[in-house]
């Protein structure tokens, strides 16, 4: 049985929200379908709504899997929140590169990407349309209007922590705005519907997310009340991302905090998979894999039908002599592969031992070649099996029975936040810091050892950006990874093929490609928004 609150997204025609989110940024007001003084009178509507919210980082629209987008100016099935997040933080790096010729696609493969790209548009209108929804659940469910609705006692306890969550969400996305735009555009349920939003620079995001952490921490739920839902941990998680990259954001180091939110997070119950590949399938919240997961984007093949989010990254690695059947899907898109530099690191150089077995085995070489010399090629990299629309009993997810064995939409769950990532994570701010090298040696042999790796004599920090690499690789943290030991741009920068341009071993890039341009759009639209530098 899927997750209770995943299925109360069959709901969802409660929300309405066909926000024109290109256009006025978050000078924006949900059009709730029912009127919001009889939806936000009755928790169990209330509890909906949050669903919706939740639901942003998975689907694209109204009516799954298209045909009532949330936001314009780009095909549907490209406008999915977690597609254009990973996309933007994985094919822009050393990890992953995708085939297709769709519109400006091949420029954000070669990081040549301008104010004008319809995928980075799409990324930065999606985080603020999920931040004027979040404003406007936040404005609806505070203390007075609970009262004047009738909701007290227990039910007014539990719409809080409602609340609590959705300002985590909002608290998320800003925090996705300050990595990969830096500031822009800002508003919070207190500005008056119409205001214009004012600029925030990236010092002033940092602010108000570590503030607004710091003020729900206690309302949130503890760790593993539900999974699916935003928890302590998960906040744990994101505050140790937060101070992990502040000296990025900041130009202040604050590994010492970061250490302190990563050991809450160690403290609170989870446990390692014992099989790293069940992670990625379709029963990873049911099984083991359940006990890792800090938080997850679900997915249900019935009921979160989208052509982004997990239906994108199951479907678009699968082509060449790959079988879809053993993935569970109807057929592949035959679009993503790995970058050689990311096979390079499963490769064992005279110091340190390779991987033997779980995370190199995710590899597919049957007809293709490591090198990458074509980008439209599919056979020019080796292929990716981390994703599959299978169980670890390998029986097919829930929307290849539904759909007549179809296999279009996935129950694969995608695994935001884990506990292996906070491991490495805490290892790393030891190492900063000047903490115990022997604890984060110790951390992460554990996270190597539970993939049959041998375990490390020795950890600097270089080896630990290594090591996310091989563990967390196509999971989304690749060029925040690289921009925070300067590896992405500048002076220490790794080359890869067609970084740059279109030269095959990769040139260097400017240090401004470290953040994405402002929309064009967005600044036709709000005056206020300056252009970041380099654009």
């Amino acid at each position: 049985m899927r997750n209770k609150f995943l299925r109360t997204l069959g709901m969802l025609a409660l929300v309405a929200t066909l926000l024109p989110a290109c256009t006025k940024d978050l000078d924006q007001t949900p059009d709730y379908s029912a009127n919001a003084e009889v939806v936000f009178r009755d928790p169990a509507q209330i509890r909906q709504v949050l669903a919706r919210l939740y639901a942003t980082l998975a689907v694209s629209g109204q009516q799954g899997p298209a045909g009532m987008p949330d936001i314009s100016g780009i095909d549907e099935g490209f406008s999915n929140y977690l597609r254009q997040y990973w996309s933007l933080q994985e094919v822009t790096t050393d990890e992953a590169i995708i085939g297709w010729n769709d519109g400006n696609l091949p420029n954000v493969n070669k990081m040549t990407w301008n104010a004008d790209n319809e995928f980075v548009r799409a990324l930065y209108d999606r985080i603020y349309y999920q931040i004027s929804l979040c404003n406007e659940f936040i404005r609806q469910t505070t203390d007075s209007k609970l009262s004047d609705r009738g909701i007290s006692g227990d039910a007014a306890g539990t719409v809080r922590k409602y609340r609590a969550e959705a300002r985590f969400l909002r608290a998320l996305s800003y925090f996705h705005a300050m990595d990969m735009f830096g500031g822009g555009p800002f508003a919070t349920e207190d500005q008056d519907v119409g205001t214009v939003p004012s600029q925030k620079t990236r010092a002033e995001y940092f602010s108000f997310v570590e503030s607004e952490l710091n003020a729900i921490e206690s309302e949130m739920l503890n760790p593993r009340a539900e999974y699916g839902r935003a928890d302590k941990a998960t906040l744990w998680t994101l505050q140790t991302k937060l101070y992990l990259n502040a000296q990025v954001y900041t130009g202040t180091a604050r590994n010492a905090e970061a250490i302190t939110a990563a050991r809450k997070v160690l403290a609170a119950g989870y446990t390692l998979s014992p099989n790293y590949s069940h992670l990625f399938l379709a029963d990873n919240d049911r099984s083991a894999a359940r006990n890792e997961i800090i938080f997850p984007v679900t997915s249900d093949g019935v009921r979160t039908q989208t052509y982004g989010s997990m239906t994108f990254l199951t479907h678009a690695p699968v082509g060449g002599r790959m079988q879809p059947a053993d993935f569970g899907i109807n057929g592949g898109w035959a679009g993503l592969r790995a970058r050689p530099n990311l096979v390079g690191l499963f490769l064992a150089p005279s110091q340190m031992p390779a991987d033997v077995t779980d995370r190199r085995a995710l590899f597919f070489t049957t007809g293709q070649r490591r090198a990458v010399d074509t980008l439209s090629a599919f056979s020019n990299g080796y292929a990716v099996t981390k994703y599959k629309n299978v169980t670890s009993t390998g029986v097919p997810g829930s929307g290849a029975q539904a759909n007549g064995g179809s296999g279009d939409f996935i129950d694969t769950d995608f695994p935001m936040f884990r506990l292996a990532d906070v491991q490495l994570m805490l290892a790393e701010a030891l190492l900063r810091s000047g903490g115990s090298t022997t604890e984060a040696l110790q951390l992460v042999n554990t996270v190597r050892t539970r993939s049959n790796a041998p375990a490390l004599s020795s950890i600097t920090l270089d080896g630990i950006l290594d090591e996310r690499g091989r563990e967390l690789f196509w999971e989304g943290h690749r060029r925040t990874d690289l921009i925070r030991f300067g590896r992405y741009t500048g002076p220490l920068q790794f080359l890869w093929p067609f970084k740059g341009g279109d030269t095959r071993t990769g040139q260097q890039v400017d240090v401004t490609r470290n953040l994405f341009p402002i929309p064009n759009t967005a600044r036709v639209a709000n005056s206020n928004i300056q252009q970041n530098p380099g654009y």
